[in-house]
């Protein structure tokens, strides 16, 4: 087998983390040094960071001009969960899984919120189910972007326009790295820690027409808590949607994630971001087509996330091994790229099957996503020849 010898070249940002995911090139802590720190956020500045929030936020995703779009509680998940709450149960309900995330959706709406007519269409890692199964006279819940399984879709065409139900998507890992067509989603929530890097906590829901309509016509029949209501007397919370969040946000997060939409506007907006995140998950792909030890996990080159991309482990030998020894060959690797400060929290996400996740998210600097594969060989060899010692 090939020698271990360590690559000479290492990378300038080892955080290829996917969540929370790497700050921006050239970020420091002086890049918030405008936050109205020990103010209200409900005080003139503070209602204007989030509004400015928002304002970006439309901007660099071109969300359309009659969608609401709103900064809530409790990151990506209290975004869903609001809206799983507040618009499910007026119609049968179509959940689509197939990683961690979406399966957890399925078990909310089945076991917590306890709906009869729900139907399941659900995948294994590394593959989209028949997306022509969906029923779209129904609501219908789907992540854009396996963030745990490196899978999404490739488009939106699978939706129609003239649905009935809503769509209600998880673009956590998507939004600002894929072009999502809003005309076909009418619910779109993420959180600021992925694709730009932003701080944790804190999560947006966007809105359609259709969405809103919905929420001033459907009473759900379980009651909400505060943190979930978005209509008040039938009307919705139009606050919400200008920068009046419910609870209070952190103004240091906000203007962390200010920093970061206006970076992205600087670098030339939403194509920017998504060349930046394709040429990271190329550099992964053209690596994979060359060493025979690794594959995707996402089956469909067409289906291959720009993100969070999953790896697994190909060598004959390894994948010979039973399911635990696979699994710690894969953390020996992780183990190794991060006491060689090269890579840092790669590993697959627990539930997923072992290997490796590498972030290729538009704060990542292609150069460094060139300079960590040799890495990867290097860690794979050391980690084949203490197995094949052992086994001697």
């Amino acid at each position: 087998m090939a020698d271990a010898a360590k690559p000479d070249v290492r990378p300038n940002n080892t955080h290829f983390s996917s969540g929370p995911c790497s700050k921006r090139p050239g970020w420091t802590l002086e890049a918030l040094s405008d936050a109205p720190l020990g103010r209200s956020h409900r005080a003139k500045i503070g209602k204007a960071k989030l509004k400015q929030a928002i304002d970006l936020t439309r901007e660099i995703l071109n969300v359309p001009a009659d969608y609401r779009i709103g900064i809530v509680p409790a990151s990506d998940t209290g975004a869903v969960e609001m809206a799983l709450w507040s618009l499910l149960g007026e119609r049968g309900v179509d959940m689509l899984s197939w990683e961690s995330f979406g399966a957890g959706w399925v078990t909310d709406v089945v076991k917590q919120l306890k709906l009869k007519d729900v139907r399941k269409i659900e995948a294994g890692y590394g593959l989209l189910p028949d997306l022509s199964t969906v029923d779209f006279d129904r609501d219908v819940v789907f992540t854009w972007n396996g963030t745990t399984s490196g899978v999404r879709v490739p488009n939106a065409g699978f939706i129609p326009d003239d649905r009935k139900g809503l769509t209600i998507c998880d673009a956590t890992s998507a939004a600002f790295a894929q072009d999502m067509d809003f005309s076909k989603l009418d619910v779109v929530t993420f959180s600021w820690q992925k694709v730009l890097g932003g701080e944790g906590g804190h999560g947006m829901l966007i809105l359609s027409p259709r969405a809103v309509e919905r929420l001033q016509t459907y009473v759900p029949a379980w009651p909400l808590p505060k943190i979930f209501r978005l209509t008040s007397g039938g009307k919705l919370i139009e606050g919400i949607f200008v920068g009046e969040t419910i609870n209070t946000p952190s103004m240091l997060c906000v203007e962390d994630y200010i920093d970061a939409l206006n970076w992205a506007k600087q670098i030339g907006g939403l194509n920017a971001l998504i060349a930046r995140a394709d040429a990271n998950a190329k550099v992964i792909f053209d690596f994979v087509e060359t060493n025979d030890w690794i594959a995707n996990l996402a089956v469909d080159p067409a289906t291959r996330s720009n993100t969070s991309v999953c790896l697994k482990i190909a060598d004959a030998e390894v994948a010979a091994l039973a399911a635990d020894q696979q699994e710690a060959f894969a953390k020996g690797m992780v183990s190794i790229l991060e006491k060689e400060g090269v890579a840092l929290d790669i590993g697959a996400y627990r539930d997923a099957p072992s290997g490796l996740r590498i972030w290729a998210g538009a704060t990542i600097d292609e150069a460094d996503m060139k300079a960590l594969m040799p890495w990867l060989t290097y860690a794979f060899n050391t980690q084949k020849a203490a197995l094949t010692k052992a086994a001697a």
